[in-house]
């Protein structure tokens, strides 16, 4: 099976074909969307005042990784080669595609895969500018914390490096691929989900963020994959060899 670049008529026939059914997947696409984000604001709403503190305070006081090793240490470095992996991917898939070579499945996941962790990158980058929380520890530059400072909440419109503990950027990277690969890879769910979860103790484990922190990184994380899939699978910017029509099928 292969991705050939050019105009997708299997989209377009679908929808042109089938407008009641698209207009209400679209709706309760948007229904879910919203639920999701009003539930994961309380949710962080709930840990930000009950349980970020005492569960930073309960790792501070615990086997402690200020010496950079330990298993919550090294479970926060998985996430690390994301972000240059999908600027490679990015840009090498996309001269293939210019250059009008087909793209295996593999390759088109991956494509999709380094799109969501662009733009989850970018999004994770302007809201920690925007909420300005600073971070559990004093780990880099002196930074205020809670633990070392008292200090805990959020400085609005506040971008510095001791200010940019929400949303996880290492989480939102984690969750851009992972909820990728669960659309594309629905028999692997499993592993995707060991993944996440993983990635998150880590975070929390480490106490490089609070919780709050991993949750809201995981929903904008999870929210990339499932926007930038959407855009893939209706732009009709490519053809999928070998795959037929429901109408053609019949």
């Amino acid at each position: 099976m292969s991705i050939e670049a050019g105009h997708s008529s299997r989209s377009r026939f679908f929808f042109e074909k089938y407008p009641l059914k698209r207009s209400k997947d679209a709706v309760r696409g948007l229904f879910i969307w919203f639920t999701s984000l009003m539930v994961t604001a309380m949710i962080v709403a709930i840990s930000f005042q009950w349980l970020d503190r005492p569960i930073a305070l309960l790792v501070h006081r615990g086997p402690h990784v200020s010496n950079n090793s330990g298993l919550w240490e090294w479970l926060t470095h998985i996430p690390n080669p994301l972000i240059p992996l999908a600027l490679i991917a990015f840009v090498g898939l996309g001269l293939r595609a210019l250059i009008a070579r087909s793209l295996s499945h593999y390759q088109a996941a991956a494509f999709v895969c380094s799109l969501s962790v662009i733009f989850a990158e970018t999004a994770k980058t302007q809201l920690k500018f925007v909420f300005g929380r600073t971070w559990p520890e004093t780990w880099t530059g002196n930074n205020p914390s809670f633990i070392r400072d008292g200090v805990y909440g959020f400085n609005f419109l506040r971008g510095e490096g001791a200010y940019q503990s929400f949303p996880s950027g290492h989480m939102a990277a984690t969750c851009a691929v992972l909820s990728v690969l669960w659309i594309w890879y629905p028999r692997l769910r499993w592993l995707w989900t060991i993944g996440g979860l993983a990635v998150g103790a880590g975070l929390v484990g480490a106490n490089y963020h609070f919780l709050s922190d991993v949750i809201a990184g995981a929903f904008l994380g999870i929210s990339a994959g499932l926007l930038v899939n959407a855009i893939w699978k209706v732009s009709g910017l490519f053809k999928i060899a070998g795959w037929r029509t429901d109408a053609e099928m019949r």
